[in-house]
């Protein structure tokens, strides 16, 4: 049986400034928004390329603002995706090179954190070393 994670909420305090954020800065697709009532508000938005998206709105999380630390997106051109971020006026980090990948890191307006890494050809990666028998 497979076990997909497709849906993660992020926890925002101005669901439209976030939708335009990931939108039209970050580039995610925008594929639903639904005001169901007063107190519900679906917003889901998916990463190009990605089987897993987010959703946003009002009623959908009990996660304070800003509280989401840590997602991560995989690219395959590291340096092209900081360059779309960075002209899109995202606050982006420098590339951070590191034997197991490259990442660059951001934040949306309510300080949810993302990491996007890009991970390196195997040809580029150390080799990894045995586990030492003693260790076991």
């Amino acid at each position: 049986m497979d076990w997909k994670l497709e849906l993660v909420p992020l926890p925002v305090t101005d669901v439209d400034r976030a939708k335009d954020f990931y939108v039209n800065k970050v580039g995610f697709h925008a594929d639903h928004d639904h005001q169901v009532n007063e107190n519900l508000r679906f917003v889901q938005l998916t990463p190009p390329g990605s089987a897993c998206s987010l959703v946003l709105g009002t009623g959908i999380t009990e996660m304070p603002p800003g509280s989401q630390k840590g997602l991560q997106l995989v690219v395959s051109d590291i340096h092209a995706a900081r360059d779309q971020l960075k002209a899109n006026g995202v606050d982006v980090s420098e590339i951070d090179v590191q034997p197991w990948g490259h990442f660059i890191y951001f934040a949306d307006p309510d300080g949810n954190t993302w990491t996007v890494q890009f991970i390196p050809r195997d040809a580029d990666v150390p080799e990894v070393q045995p586990i030492p028998e003693d260790f076991v």
